[in-house]
């Protein structure tokens, strides 16, 4: 039990997690109001989509000046100023008269996130003695802050569009406060990294194939993040229901499902299992159900992802580098660029036809299917798990090194 766990650092951990919350909360707040603010500005489709695109194409190319700069100030600085520039692209954003001020403003607060993301995994665990305890506690937040996002942007932004980034950048306030309070670095100081050992690790072929099939899953899940509020045509406050829905399916697969299915069938064959799903609930999307199965289609797809997320996140952890920050920096980079167009090119797809973005992200998803099934051998060989395919996984083992190598490495 969790009253009874071992962990000394629990107070910081907590700290660490609700900041985590907050900052997806941040994310998920704009899910409802895409449609007033294209109203209210007179923006096109591919305009508003800017608001995700900009924000996930900057925290991707900052994460890895980020990580670097965890060796020269420690991870509790770098976090603090991330959480700083986020409350103030916020309240700006409250304030903006364009769509092009508003897409730099949720660059300004992509890069706040990447120095939040860059250290708060690795803070977790450098923390906690159970990896698998925290980075539960961590994905349950995101999941969590995913699903009362839309909920405070619907109810809110019925309102005014500008309130809900108030009430985030408030949220910021209250995320500094916590990580000023709270927060400390582990005893350890950090070492200096340099850019080349961010990037060695994509030369381990296991982690090489967790890439390939992280890029084509985020895309899709930025697809159905940022078009889906477009497609369903609801009103503000329904809106943000349907996604509280969801966030609450994200929550329900990262904290219940994921990592139970793991240990009943391999973690592996599980991110198997998450992304079939996610790729079947993305061709229901497509097939253009009734609002009400669309919605049905769409919570779903939730928690499929949810199982993703929290299954994705622990097999970086265990195929990465032993430096958590190389391997926190790489994944992080591979996880956000491939995401970054996908918000863009669903909007630039959107006057082909209102399913064509689900169909492009169909064609993604299928493809990171076909990288899995050629490539989880490589994965299970590291970790000592068998797959489906026992022929592969033997030659993944004679690749990889013997279970007992790969299991004493977590």
């Amino acid at each position: 039990m969790a009253g009874t766990r071992n962990e000394p650092n629990k107070t910081a951990i907590y700290a660490t997690a609700l900041t985590a919350f907050f900052a997806i909360a941040g994310i998920a707040v704009v899910d409802p109001i895409l449609p007033i603010i294209g109203e209210e500005i007179g923006a096109t489709t591919w305009q508003i989509e800017l608001l995700f695109t900009a924000y996930i194409a900057v925290m991707a190319v900052g994460m890895i000046p980020a990580v670097l700069a965890t060796g020269k100030f420690g991870y509790k600085k770098i976090l603090g100023a991330g959480v700083t520039l986020v409350a103030i692209a916020a309240i700006l954003a409250a304030l903006s008269t364009s769509i092009g001020q508003l897409a730099a403003l949720r660059g300004l607060w992509g890069l706040g996130n990447a120095m939040f993301f860059a250290t708060a995994m690795v803070l977790l665990v450098s923390l906690a003695n159970d990896r698998e305890w925290v980075v539960g506690i961590f994905e349950t937040c995101v999941g969590l802050g995913f699903a009362v996002g839309p909920l405070i942007g619907g109810l809110l932004g019925s309102i005014s569009w500008r309130v809900p980034f108030f009430a985030c950048g408030l949220f910021m306030v209250v995320a500094l406060a916590v990580s000023v309070t709270r927060l400390k670095d582990p005893a350890t100081k950090p070492s200096q990294l340099h850019v080349g050992q961010v990037f060695a690790v994509f030369r381990k072929p296991a982690f090489l194939a967790l890439a390939a099939v992280t890029a084509a899953y985020n895309f899709v899940f930025f697809v159905i993040l940022g078009y889906t509020p477009i497609f369903l045509g609801l009103d503000v406050v329904p809106l943000g229901l349907v996604f509280t829905a969801w966030g609450l399916g994200l929550a329900f697969g990262i904290l219940v499902v994921g990592h139970r299915l793991a240990h009943a069938i391999g973690a592996v064959q599980t991110l198997g299992v998450a992304v079939g799903g996610v790729l079947v609930m993305t061709l229901l999307l497509a097939l253009g159900l009734p609002t009400p199965a669309s919605i049905v289609v769409l919570v779903v797809a939730g928690v499929f992802m949810g199982v993703a997320n929290a299954i994705l996140t622990d097999l970086s952890l265990a195929l990465g580098d032993p430096d958590r920050r190389v391997t926190t920096g790489a994944f992080n980079l591979v996880r956000w660029g491939f995401a970054a167009p996908a918000p863009v090119i669903a909007g630039l797809l959107h006057p082909v036809g209102a399913s064509a973005p689900y169909w492009v992200a169909v064609g993604v998803l299928a493809v990171g299917v076909v990288v899995f099934l050629l490539t989880a051998h490589r994965m299970a060989g590291q970790l000592g798990e068998r797959v489906l395919w026992s022929r592969w996984n033997r030659a993944a083992r004679a690749v990889e090194g013997t279970p007992e190598e790969a299991v004493s490495e977590l």
